[in-house]
């Protein structure tokens, strides 16, 4: 395929009209495998973006191994929230939309835009994606069925507006990206949240307790009460590697808690390719 013609196909790539996206089908098709390598490679590119779109067009020609995809993602160490939760969801529900779960995550920021009022605060304005994610859409999180697997698909969390402290404190993150808020995953013991370090004093959200604002003293006291001591280092941004692993680690533990003992199996081997591939790196 000439370079002439891969431009114009990456140009394309990310237009949605389904117009458009029939003719790119049917181009594809006609390329036969170069039109395969030409989307293995972007999915696998840099252009995180791109690879989503890429994704689903290897997913409609039925040329894509979503598991094989993150096991690959994980291995790449390019790692990014969103993608990451994306594959991560495909390994067991190959045929959802990324594309739909984009334009819900899209609906709740735009929604939040609406009601944030320059200038505020970065506080307030968390206030505000509380106000439309926990009352507006009704998320909560899901204390009567904790170890449901479905809990900790960002997809499943989407639909069923439930989920547990990891997933809802992703869907935050997400949400505030979209507004222009930087906001970080805080991977608490026995406990996750979303730290905000761009004010002068830090703050802490617990979306599984529908956005309660905490200081660094609070959830000191919280981590007390699991007979834990707490660290400086308790409160420290996550890195996305540790974020996805954690998802990986409940995973398998609430399969095997329904006797999902292959599904268990599955996501344990996420874990241990986490784990591997960090030990790698730390070894070069």
């Amino acid at each position: 395929m000439s370079s002439i013609r891969q431009a114009a196909l990456m140009d394309l790539l990310d237009d949605t009209s389904p117009t458009v996206r029939k003719a790119l089908l049917a181009e594809f098709q006609s390329l036969g495998q170069d039109g395969i390598r030409f989307l293995q490679g972007v999915s696998r590119g840099q252009n995180r973006i791109n690879g989503r779109h890429a994704h689903w067009y290897l997913t409609e020609l039925k040329f894509a191994d979503p598991i094989a995809e993150f096991r690959e993602f994980i291995r790449s160490m390019n790692y990014e929230l969103e993608t990451g939760m994306f594959l991560m969801c495909r390994t067991l529900y190959p045929e959802f939309s990324i594309g739909e779960s984009c334009s819900h995550l899209d609906s709740i920021a735009t929604r939040c835009l609406e009601l944030i009022v320059e200038p505020m605060s970065i506080r307030e304005k968390c206030r505000v994606i509380n106000r439309v994610l926990f009352h507006e859409f009704g998320y909560v999180g899901n204390a009567e069925n904790y170890s449901d697997p479905r809990n900790s698909f960002i997809n499943q969390v989407l639909m069923r507006r439930k989920g547990i402290p990891v997933t809802l404190s992703i869907l935050y993150i997400l949400v505030a990206d979209r507004c222009g808020i930087r906001l970080d995953p805080i991977g608490v013991p026995g406990h996750f949240m979303v730290g905000c370090f761009e004010e002068g004093k830090p703050f802490f959200i617990d979306s599984f307790q529908r956005g309660l604002l905490r200081s660094p003293d609070e959830v000191f006291t919280l981590i007390r009460r699991s007979n834990l001591i707490p660290k400086v280092s308790d409160l420290a941004p996550a890195p996305i590697r540790e974020v996805l692993c954690r998802c990986c680690r409940n995973l398998a533990q609430h399969f095997t808690a329904s006797r999902d003992f292959v599904n268990a199996r599955l996501f344990s081997s996420f874990v241990d390719d986490f784990e591997a591939t960090y030990e790698q790196q730390v070894r070069h």
